[in-house]
């Protein structure tokens, strides 16, 4: 019921209002027919362009050949004959190259591939379960299309929203997957607490360590919007829907592992059910923890490279506002993460030994 009220009092009442795509810009298929090395100025013998010659499939010409000057510099990526790319049309006079720009290459067939594979995978090992994790899947990404991005840009509070929202994934992916029972309630119960701790633990470690949240994603997003927007409270946002995952994984399992001691052995107490189920809880949360925190460092590999070769102290680096932002993130989900063992842990073993005694 709280997460129905959060969903009536957050929900966005319209899209954003403003694009950083330009205005009149149109955007189409093309491929690459030839590329030759150019001058970027017409006769100067300078070269440092590529001139790549692109048949369009779309656009204001489709079927026509042009020929636009593309940059060569280190940060640009290398066009080949047979690229398949995305063309950037201003809108103004359509025979001018000037007025096109190559912004990405296509990744549409590759992706849908890869995500047949996937499927394919999750339904051949787990078939009517593997079906319904995939629609919770689904409906996970429904959330955070239709409701959390929207309702972040429409100027709700980042934090509230990142709650509700993953509330909803939360009661959506494990009722929907594993099926209401007492089994599934117990995990539910278990992440929710843990979603909870984390968030407390983020906003005061956050606070304690200035950390502002102003990356220079979040300083562009405040740029095109145009008007304020909670910082602090979207570093947090993405803290709690970047655990969620983990930590369904670890409620779930623990939970499973609790009722599975239950039926190879009826008579076994709370007490020992609890002890027994930690013994798995402790290897599992040491393979979560170091997942988790090689998935963040993963995802700021760059970063790390560019301070690797800042010339600053490793102190420096380390609280420096973007390491220690990852940091606080990787920690206080690591923590979170951790204390959801024994919580889940004594939630399923206080309900398990309540039920009635399983047949042999």
């Amino acid at each position: 019921m709280a997460t129905l009220v959060g969903l009536v009092l957050l929900w966005p009442s319209g899209g954003p209002t403003t694009t950083l795509a330009a205005p009149g810009a149109v955007l189409f298929d093309a491929t690459v027919s030839a590329t030759r090395p150019a001058d970027c100025v017409e006769g100067s013998g300078a070269g440092g362009c590529d001139a790549i010659t692109i048949l369009m499939d779309g656009g204001p010409l489709p079927g026509r050949q042009l020929t636009l000057l593309v940059s060569v510099e280190p940060g640009t990526p290398r066009f080949l004959v047979g690229d398949e790319v995305v063309v950037e049309w201003s809108g103004a006079d359509p025979v001018d190259p000037a007025a096109y720009r190559i912004v990405d290459f296509q990744r549409g067939a590759s992706l849908v591939w890869l995500a047949a594979l996937f499927a394919v995978a999750v339904l051949v090992l787990g078939r009517w379960r593997g079906l319904a994790a995939l629609a919770a899947l689904g409906l996970s990404f429904l959330v955070l299309m239709a409701f959390v991005l929207p309702a972040i840009l429409s100027g709700s509070n980042p934090l509230a929203v990142a709650v509700v929202g993953s509330c909803v994934i939360m009661f959506a992916v494990l009722y929907l997957t594993h099926g209401p029972s007492a089994r599934t309630s117990t995990a539910v119960l278990g992440t929710l607490l843990s979603l909870g701790l984390i968030g407390a633990l983020g906003a005061a470690f956050s606070a304690a360590a200035a950390l502002t949240g102003l990356d220079d994603q979040t300083g562009n997003l405040i740029a095109t919007l145009g008007t304020g927007v909670d910082a602090r409270g979207l570093l947090l946002a993405g803290v709690i829907i970047g655990a969620l995952g983990v930590l369904d994984d670890v409620t779930v399992t623990q939970t499973s592992a609790v009722w599975e001691l239950r039926q190879a052995d009826p008579t076994i107490g709370g007490r020992a059910l609890f002890t027994a189920a930690m013994r798995i809880g402790r290897d599992h949360v040491a393979s979560a923890v170091n997942t988790l925190v090689l998935a963040y460092a993963g995802a700021t590999l760059p970063l790390l490279l560019l301070f690797e070769i800042s010339g600053r102290g490793f102190g420096t680096v380390l609280t420096s506002q973007d390491v220690a932002t990852e940091i606080v993130r990787t920690l206080v989900g690591s923590i979170g993460l951790v204390a959801s063992v024994p919580i889940t842990t004594a939630l399923a073993a206080a309900v398990a030994v309540q039920e009635p005694t399983p047949r042999r």
